[in-house]
């Protein structure tokens, strides 16, 4: 009897330590994926003597071998294939394929063209996009913060575009393009990796095709590439691949809610990376326009957690 309670005892103590692990591991994995999304862009840069679009289309290659050889291994291709067969999916997945190769594509072209910190701007400002589209497709109702942050993003937007001197058309074109790939991904039902191998392989055969149309131009990878630069391009499926299997393991783990504020690492590091790393230019305007934009997300933030609390308060007064 006294060695069953024991044993009991012990099995509780395990399972106690084991459920304390898991959001630390969470976190772990959530912030491994961030981090690399981040430093991707030092990635990209290395490859800046080539065509952006050429870049993608090696990209979307690489990843849609990697990504199906993963899901052969791990026994989920052929289920995956089978859900493609319904036509709603697979039109919801070539939605998805153009929105992502557009985001990848302004990206890439950005980085390699010197605009990094502009693509810091998009990723900040994409939440706020969200926030739009769930008012005018969605038809929520935004709570006074909300519309008082949405006033100072508005107000940033303009001041940015003074100090470019035109519209940051960069920063839109990635924010606009990953809201609506993020509102899309859930109208398709299936996890973010299926999701995702899903959408390269409507891309690969396009990708292939553009890739081998560029194969005897003058500048492209296979007549200009370094063996350095051919390894880095080998990669650029890995670079896919990887911080989206921690991003799932870490969704798994932990709520949303501690996901949700570590996106802006990849924005934070993108934009000291411009501005440290690759000296690109910082005038008082850009500034002005950028803290606009930081006191909209503090808002916003404050916000969902005074939101939060108060949904947690009230659970067990409905109980």
């Amino acid at each position: 009897m006294h060695r069953d309670y024991v044993m009991t005892a012990n099995a509780a103590a395990t399972q106690q330590e084991a459920s304390r692990r898991l959001p630390q591991s969470g976190i772990t994995l959530g912030f491994g994926a961030y981090l690399i999304w981040g430093l991707v862009t030092i990635f990209w840069k290395h490859l800046k003597g080539f065509d952006s679009f050429e870049l993608i289309g090696w990209r979307i290659t690489t990843s849609a071998i990697m990504l199906i050889a993963y899901m052969t291994a791990t026994k989920k291709m052929k289920p995956l294939l089978t859900t493609m067969r319904d036509p709603r999916t697979l039109v919801r997945l070539i939605v998805a394929s153009i929105l992502l190769t557009i985001n990848w594509t302004t990206y890439v072209w950005a980085v390699v063209n010197g605009h990094v910190i502009e693509t810091a701007l998009g990723y900040f400002i994409a939440p706020l996009c969200t926030m739009v589209l769930g008012v005018f497709v969605l038809h929520e109702k935004l709570r006074r913060p909300q519309i008082i942050a949405v006033c100072f993003a508005l107000c940033g937007v303009a001041v940015l575009t003074v100090g470019y001197g035109r519209v940051p058309w960069i920063a839109l074109t990635i924010a606009s393009s990953w809201t609506f790939y993020g509102y899309l991904k859930k109208q398709v039902q299936l996890p973010p990796l299926e999701s995702l191998t899903g959408e390269v392989i409507v891309a690969f055969i396009p990708a292939l095709m553009y890739v081998a149309v560029c194969w005897n131009h003058t500048n492209s990878v296979s007549n200009t590439a370094s063996s350095t630069q051919w390894l880095l391009i080998a990669l650029t499926g890995l670079i896919t691949t990887v911080p989206l299997l921690l991003f799932a393991a870490s969704s798994q783990r932990i709520p949303l809610t501690l996901i949700g504020p570590m996106q802006y690492i990849v924005p934070t590091i993108n934009f000291l990376l411009g501005w440290l790393l690759y000296s690109e230019e910082i005038t008082a305007t850009k500034v002005a326009g950028f803290a606009l934009i930081w006191i909209c997300l503090a808002i916003v933030l404050l916000d969902l957690f005074i939101w939060q609390q108060r949904a947690v308060q009230s659970q067990p007064q409905s109980a």
